[in-house]
C-alpha cells in the first residue's frame, strides 16, 4: 500500500498553482478512488478549466465524515528554493515541495488510508472533497458545498484539513476582498469644478475604510480569542492618475476585510457600496459621466465556535486535543458551516511554513494525521 509520503511526491509534481488548471491531478485521484469503489461527483469550474472532487467510500447512508482539501498552491515566482518546488525532498525529517503544508500532505494523508477505508466494514461513509482555488478566494468550494448539501447520503460532519499541526482549531475569520474603480473627469488642478477628481473620491473611499477599522478594532469583545483581538479592513494596492496637475481620469484600489464572526462582514460590504453610491452622486454634479464600480473578489464568511458541535466533539475524540483554539487565517471551514455543516479545522503542517520558499511538512505530522485517520476508520467502523 502506498503510503502518505508516496502520495504526496506525486501531488506536488503537480503544479497546481491556482493559475493553472488541476485537472490533471483531479484525474488521477478520482481514477484512484474510483477502482477503490468510490462513487465519484465531479464538479467542473464554470470554463471547465479545473474541478471539484467529491468521492464517497461506504455505505450508501446520512452521517458520514468529510475530509476536505484544496488542491491548488501558491505561485513560486521570485522566491528562492534550495531544490525543486515540485519534486519532494526529504531532509532531515522534513519534506520539502510548494504544499506540501498546505495543504497536500492532508490529502496525500487521505489518498493512503483510503484502501484500508474501501476494506473496512464501514457503518458511515468517508467523503473526499478537494477544491480548486481556494488560494484565491475559496471560489471552488461553493459549488461542491452545494452538491453536496443537496443530495443524499448527507454527511454529518466536516474537517478541514488545513495545517494546524493537527490540533483542533474551531473558529477563525472571514474573508472579503473588493476592487473599486473611480472614474471621474479629467481638468486641469486649478479648474477643480470643471472636473471631477478620481484620485481625491478613491481617497475618500479609502479614508472611510480605515475609520471602519478603526471601529471594528474599538467594538472587539475584551475576550477575544484571536490575534489581532479584532476584524481587520486594509488597503493592500492602489493607482491612479496621469499628472500632479491634473483632476485624474481613473483611479483604484483594492481592500481586505477580515471580520470575526461577531462582525456583520456582509453589511461592511454593503455600507462601502452606499458611501461609495453618495460619492458618484456628489461626483456627477461636475461630471455626468462620473461612476465608482465595486468588484467583488472574494466573500468567504468566517467559521463561527459551535456550541456542543459534532465536528469538534469528533476531532477531540480523535486527538485528544481539548485545548480552545480559533487562527486568524481564513479556510473554506466557514462555507461549509454557512450550509449547515458542523466544521472543524484539523491537519498536518504548521501554517508558519505556508505560502513560503522552503515549504515544508515534518514526516511526523504526516503520522500523527495518519494515526487520526486511523482512528477515525475504527470510529466508523463502530
Amino acid at each position: 500500500m502506498r503510503t502518505a509520503t508516496d502520495w504526496l511526491a506525486e501531488l506536488v509534481s503537480f503544479d497546481t498553482t491556482s493559475r493553472n488548471s488541476n485537472l490533471a491531478l483531479i484525474d488521477r485521484v478520482e481514477a484512484y478512488l474510483a477502482s477503490l469503489g468510490a462513487v465519484c461527483h465531479r464538479i467542473a469550474s464554470p470554463d471547465g478549466k479545473k474541478a471539484n472532487l467529491h468521492a464517497v467510500l461506504g455505505p450508501d447512508v446520512d452521517g458520514g465524515v468529510v475530509l476536505s482539501g484544496h488542491t491548488d498552491v501558491v505561485p513560486v515566482d521570485g522566491q528562492d528554493w534550495s531544490s525543486d518546488p515540485f519534486t519532494l525532498t526529504e531532509r532531515d525529517g522534513k519534506l520539502y515541495a510548494r504544499g506540501a503544508c498546505d495543504m497536500k500532505g492532508f490529502i496525500a494523508c487521505a489518498l493512503a488510508q483510503a484502501p484500508s477505508f474501501a476494506k473496512a466494514n464501514l457503518k458511515r461513509p468517508v467523503h473526499f472533497a478537494f477544491s480548486y482555488d481556494e488560494e484565491v478566494g475559496c471560489l471552488g468550494a461553493p459549488d461542491m458545498i452545494a452538491q453536496m448539501a443537496g443530495h443524499t447520503p448527507r454527511p454529518s460532519c466536516v474537517i478541514v484539513g488545513e495545517p494546524t499541526e493537527m490540533a483542533v482549531v474551531t473558529g477563525h475569520k472571514g474573508l472579503f476582498s473588493v476592487r473599486v474603480e473611480v472614474f471621474g473627469k479629467e481638468a486641469h488642478s486649478s479648474l477643480v469644478e470643471d472636473g471631477a477628481c478620481a484620485a481625491t473620491n478613491a481617497v475618500r473611499l479609502m479614508n472611510w475604510i480605515v475609520e471602519e477599522a478603526d471601529a471594528l478594532k474599538a467594538k472587539a469583545p475584551s475576550d477575544s480569542p484571536f490575534n489581532p483581538p479584532y476584524g481587520t479592513m486594509t488597503i493592500g494596492q492602489m493607482g491612479g492618475g496621469t499628472a500632479i496637475n491634473i483632476l485624474a481620469r481613473h483611479a483604484w484600489f483594492e481592500s481586505l476585510m477580515r471580520p470575526a464572526p461577531w462582525d456583520d462582514g456582509p453589511g461592511l460590504g454593503r455600507r462601502l457600496a452606499e458611501r461609495a453610491r453618495a460619492l458618484e452622486a456628489e461626483m456627477r454634479k461636475t461630471a455626468p459621466d462620473a461612476k465608482i464600480t465595486i468588484q467583488i473578489l472574494s466573500d468567504v464568511p468566517p467559521l463561527r465556535p459551535e456550541e456542543m458541535g459534532e465536528a469538534e466533539a469528533l476531532a477531540r475524540a480523535l486527538t485528544g486535543d481539548n485545548s480552545p483554539r480559533v487562527v486568524a487565517y481564513g479556510t473554506e471551514g466557514g462555507q461549509f458551516q454557512d450550509a449547515g455543516f458542523s466544521t472543524v479545522i484539523c491537519g498536518p503542517g504548521s501554517i508558519e511554513q505556508a505560502h513560503q520558499a522552503d515549504e515544508f511538512v515534518a514526516v511526523s505530522e504526516l503520522d500523527a494525521c495518519m494515526a487520526f485517520l486511523r482512528k477515525l476508520e475504527q470510529r466508523l467502523s463502530a
